[in-house]
């Protein structure tokens, strides 16, 4: 699979707020089905993290936006492994509209079991199935 994985999107009317373009918070949601189906390209859905006791929780979101979105708008999301240490990941976003760059974000996600609920160290068998992208 290669290392920048790209998610299509069409923007939904019920994505879209009183301003008349898509609202923030959908963006995360984009972000967040990219990353999944990203990971589970990658040989790690869901159900195979949850059958190990094993998560991918959020820390902290950064998204700087460029352009507005709006219903119909047709967007490719790449997304891809920017860094991996001990217990963190740093996935990175680019989203786009007609080539042209809508937003940039990133998602720092931390690792965990979910039988002890708390950070653990990211296992070699999930840390090696995702190259790092430098950007």
């Amino acid at each position: 699979m290669p290392a920048i994985f790209l998610y299509a999107h069409i923007v939904h009317d019920d994505e879209i707020d009183q301003q008349g373009h898509a609202n923030n918070i959908a963006y995360f949601g984009w972000m967040q089905q990219a990353a999944i189906e990203h990971s589970t390209a990658q040989g790690w859905s869901g159900e195979k993290y949850r059958e190990h006791h094993w998560a991918w929780v959020v820390r902290t979101h950064y998204i700087e936006y460029r352009r507005p979105v709006f219903a119909g708008d047709e967007l490719t999301i790449r997304t891809w492994v920017a860094d991996m240490n001990r217990f963190t990941s740093l996935r990175k976003f680019e989203m786009l509209r007609d080539q042209k760059v809508v937003a940039r974000a990133e998602t720092n996600w931390a690792f965990v079991d979910t039988q002890q609920g708390k950070l653990v160290p990211i296992p070699e068998i999930v840390s090696g199935s995702f190259e790092i992208v430098s950007s």
